[in-house]
């Protein structure tokens, strides 16, 4: 085993590293680390450095693995997809069970089991993965915090509940503003949307569409027609077949994801001074 070069998976801060590590690199301490999950109502940045840029996004109930601390700042690594990074550390708490998952594009929490009474109510993206404490007639009661707020039963999922279709995950997110690094439904990016389409499914996927490409799919040749579910590869940018003339991504030309048609993407992007195509690929 030798350690990664690329900072996003490597799990150390060249103070602290994980176990797996020892040996491998320099570190003042290794540590197996402790199990979080992100307790926060919202998606939090995961960043490239303490009160650094944006590199992807954990939603509510995602886990988390606890290497260091600096002042505010809490240093791991994705459990999901191993994506290391910083977070602010008041949106962590200990890992609690979880037993449903947003099914729905965005869902609304209440206060109350109904939908005329005030309060202050809570939007979880698809995904995001929560405690059912109780369930009465139509409506669950999700634990948020040191709060319950009530989703319809029918918005939310039980864990393990996997789709089956990727396209079909990514269409639910279709007008989703575009957002660099993000992850959710409230704004999410290229590569965010290929890897929520495909974590929904029970595929493992990476974070950035640079490493997808890497690991994702058998490579097809140059003009094989696509077919549903494909993905397509720029320096940058990843976009998913959605049959053998369209495909779906998040993009910054219309700020959305969108449908394309795959000649017109592939024309527009190359005139752009993005380059071609640098591969075709089939998950299966």
């Amino acid at each position: 085993m030798t350690a990664p070069t690329d900072r996003r998976p490597l799990r150390s801060n060249g103070h602290v590293a994980h176990s797996s590590l020892q040996g491998l690199i320099a570190a003042d301490r290794f540590t197996d680390g402790t199990p979080q999950m992100v307790t926060a109502p919202h998606p939090v940045d995961l960043l490239n450095a303490p009160d650094g840029k944006r590199d992807r996004q954990l939603l509510t109930g995602a886990g988390f693995t606890l290497l260091d601390t600096q002042g505010p700042w809490a240093f791991g690594f994705a459990t999901r997809d191993g994506y290391v990074g910083w977070v602010a550390a008041h949106h962590l708490g200990p890992a609690q069970p979880r037993t449903h998952r947003v099914a729905v594009a965005r869902a609304i929490g209440l206060d109350s089991r109904s939908v005329k009474q005030p309060g202050t109510p809570v939007v979880l993206p698809y995904d995001s993965a929560v405690q059912v404490t109780e369930q009465v007639d139509t409506w669950a009661g999700v634990r948020i915090g040191t709060d319950t707020k009530w989703f319809r039963a029918n918005n939310l999922a039980p864990l393990p509940h996997p789709d089956s279709d990727p396209v079909t995950v990514a269409e639910r997110l279709l007008g989703t503003p575009y957002l660099w690094g993000g992850n959710s439904a409230l704004g999410i990016d290229c590569s965010g949307l290929v890897q929520t389409a495909l974590h929904a499914c029970g595929i493992d996927c990476p974070g950035d569409s640079d490493l997808q490409e890497k690991s994702l799919g058998q490579t097809l040749p140059p003009g094989t027609p696509a077919t549903r579910g494909d993905l397509f590869f720029w320096k940058g940018h990843v976009a998913m077949a959605v049959d053998a003339d369209t495909l779906i991504h998040a993009n910054a030309w219309t700020m959305t994801v969108a449908y394309e048609p795959i000649a017109t993407a592939l024309t527009r992007i190359d005139a752009q001074g993005d380059g071609p195509l640098t591969r075709h690929a089939r998950l299966s």
